[in-house]
């Protein structure tokens, strides 16, 4: 099996037990896994291929992307959605949405999934819960392969539509008999639970607003039969979500998220910007995860979510960017500066969240929440998922003091490397899986086209 050694980085984060930040460290990785981790001069000298980060390079674990919508990369900054709160902002673009075609599936995946890796994410989870005009799951996943991103994909559904009391148009809901007969599809077909593995697939029915208490309960017990398969729903958004809850449920999110079986290890949920504190101690004491998506809290004005209370409280918690119809993009590292800035602005507490808790909410953290022991951090037998950040940059100038935590505290636009599953995905001249230009120029086509609908 053909090696790669990376050596003489500025400091290897390892992200490890004992979260050790390694002066001069190197990483041997043979075929896809990390083999020794430590000071460059006590790893072998040579290997099948030597990358020399030159003492002046950042190593880190990749970063994990817990919450995202792909397809929304079409769909940026839409004027009648600018101003908007999550509902008016759902309303107006589900017109858009529903032109989608397969292609544009394709195409938007592979834009944010390269915005992803410029970003420093080597895994993302992606939920995909809309499928007019032909669409499947099935286009996403082999638009992700081609790029190179570790991915889990997420099968997402809406099937209570405005006629029944939901919000999305009934043109864009599904039969649950049908969601749950392709779940059950696409889990056979693709969900890989092996260590180490590049696809793996989660069941994701849309929010409490738009599919009803038997299909949660139905897609609970669905995953809960295959080994590895995850459950992932957005859940107390904003505050109109939690009155949604308790006037059609009579429930509050978290009680609602408890009375349908979507608490425990296998279950994360997106924002929880508004989840009471008899919920957070129920997260926690059930192992529910939560991905954290400050810029999207921030842009339909949310809320901020109590972040800070949720790691007190042992909640396993990750980052997502969201979809980029209210991020607008998918950086990553940005996100995680997003979140360490909102705890402190929150909390009004100058260390409600560290420059290192940030960086471990966006390894270690994300890696919880989607269930995995593999990612997120550089250790012998991990993954050999790894970005490396360059410090000759201009935001990076006076960090000498502590050039990790800069990584947090200044804005960085890219990484310089990136490698998932051992392979080269970025390097400083750009990303070698796709040719950019053309999928940009293709991507564009599209969503001009929707525009003009």
């Amino acid at each position: 099996m053909p090696t790669l050694l990376v050596k003489n980085s500025h400091t290897l984060v390892t992200m490890d037990e004992q979260r050790r930040e390694i002066r001069q460290g190197a990483l041997l990785i043979r075929d896809h896994v990390i083999e020794q981790v430590g000071p460059t001069t006590e790893l072998p000298a040579s290997a099948d291929r030597v990358l020399d980060l030159g003492d002046r390079h950042i190593l880190l674990p990749g970063f994990v992307n817990a919450h995202h919508h792909f397809f929304q990369t079409l769909t940026r900054v839409v004027p009648g959605a600018q101003n908007s709160a999550l509902f008016d902002w759902l309303s107006a673009l589900y017109p858009l949405w529903q032109q989608l075609t397969p292609e544009a599936i394709r195409l938007s995946a592979q834009v944010a999934a390269a915005e992803l890796i410029y970003s420093g994410c080597t895994t993302a989870s992606d939920h995909l819960y809309l499928f007019p005009n032909g669409c499947t799951l099935d286009d996403e996943i082999e638009a992700v392969q081609e790029i190179g991103l570790r991915f889990h994909a997420s099968r997402g559904s809406m099937s209570v539509g405005q006629s029944k009391g939901g919000l999305p148009p009934d043109s864009l809901v599904e039969v649950e008999a049908d969601i749950l007969k392709d779940s059950q599809r696409l889990i056979e077909q693709y969900h890989d639970n092996r260590r180490h593995s590049m696809l793996r697939i989660t069941l994701a029915p849309c929010s409490p607003f738009s599919v009803s208490t038997d299909l949660m309960r139905e897609s609970a017990a669905l995953a809960r039969a295959y080994p590895g398969v995850r459950l992932h729903t957005h859940l107390a958004e904003n505050n109109s979500d939690v009155d949604y809850s308790l006037q059609t449920f009579g429930l509050t999110p978290g009680d609602y998220a408890a009375s349908v079986g979507w608490l425990g290890h296998d279950v994360w949920h997106a924002h929880c910007v508004k989840l009471d504190d008899r919920a957070i101690q129920s997260f926690g004491q059930t192992g529910t995860g939560v991905a954290h998506c400050p810029c999207s809290n921030m842009r339909l004005a949310s809320g901020m979510a109590p972040i800070r209370q949720m790691l007190n409280h042992q909640v396993p918690v990750g980052l997502g960017v969201d979809g980029s119809a209210s991020n607008d993009g998918s950086h990553l590292l940005a996100e995680a500066r997003l979140a360490f800035l909102m705890a402190r602005v929150r909390e009004e507490e100058a260390a409600a969240l560290t420059a290192r808790e940030a960086l471990e909410l966006a390894t270690l953290g994300g890696a919880r929440v989607l269930g995995r022991d593999d990612i997120g951090s550089l250790a012998p037998g991990m993954a050999a998922d790894f970005v490396a950040v360059n410090l000759d940059r201009l935001t990076l100038s006076g960090t000498v003091y502590d050039p990790v935590a800069a990584l947090i505290f200044c804005p960085i636009d890219r990484v310089d490397y990136s490698v998932i599953n051992g392979k080269e995905v970025l390097n400083p001249h750009g990303l070698v899986t796709l040719k950019l230009p053309h999928l940009l120029q293709r991507h564009q086509t599209i969503a001009q086209h929707l525009a003009n609908l």
